[in-house]
This record gives C-alpha cells, structure tokens and sequence, in this order.
C-alpha cells in the first residue's frame, strides 16, 4: 500500500527494517514515519476513543493532536507521524491511558 513510482516525486526510502508493532514484526523504511510504515502494512486503526472505545486513524500527520501516540521503546505519548522507523525499535497501543492532548 506504499506509493512505489510517481511521475513528478523521487522516493528516498533510506533502508529497509523491522520492529515490531503490538509484539508483530513490521517493515518500514528508515526515512518515512511509523504512521507511514503501519499505513503501508494496511494498519489503520491506531487508537481508541477513551470512553466509547470507538477506533481512531491517522488524522493531522503533522505532529498537533493526539490521534497517533503511542509507547515507542518504552516512551510514552510518541507522537508517531512525525517520528522515524529505527531498526528493532518497539511500538505499542496506549489505549487512551496517559494520552497528552495538545
């Protein structure tokens, strides 16, 4: 699901890794975002409403909500639009819990 040719733009993709996404190995380019990466995997869905646990997607992709964070190594409230695939780097869900609104 990752755009591969465009007739006007040029892809650096940098190198291919994987980490893990919710303890499932996933594949990424170093230079594109793990948003980017787990959209490409066909993974949409990326949090849930705290109260009505209705699912959540990519929404702004620049970094000013709260859609997209996630614990990454360990780290909480990673805003992962805006933050690069590292090799064997750990991603996982919040689920509403500690989740900073801008």
């Amino acid at each position: 699901m990752r755009i591969e040719q465009h007739p006007i733009l040029q892809f650096d993709r940098g190198e291919k890794v994987t980490f893990l996404f919710n303890g499932q190995p996933v594949e990424g380019y170093t230079s594109e975002t793990i948003a980017a990466a787990l959209h490409a995997a066909g993974i949409r869905e990326l949090s849930h409403s705290p109260n009505l646990d209705r699912p959540r997607g990519l929404f702004c992709a620049i970094g000013n909500c709260s859609s997209c964070v996630m614990t990454v190594d360990g780290e909480p409230n990673v805003r992962i639009c805006i933050t690069k695939v590292r090799p064997g780097m750990i991603v996982q869900e919040q689920h509403g819990k500690g989740v900073v609104t801008p």
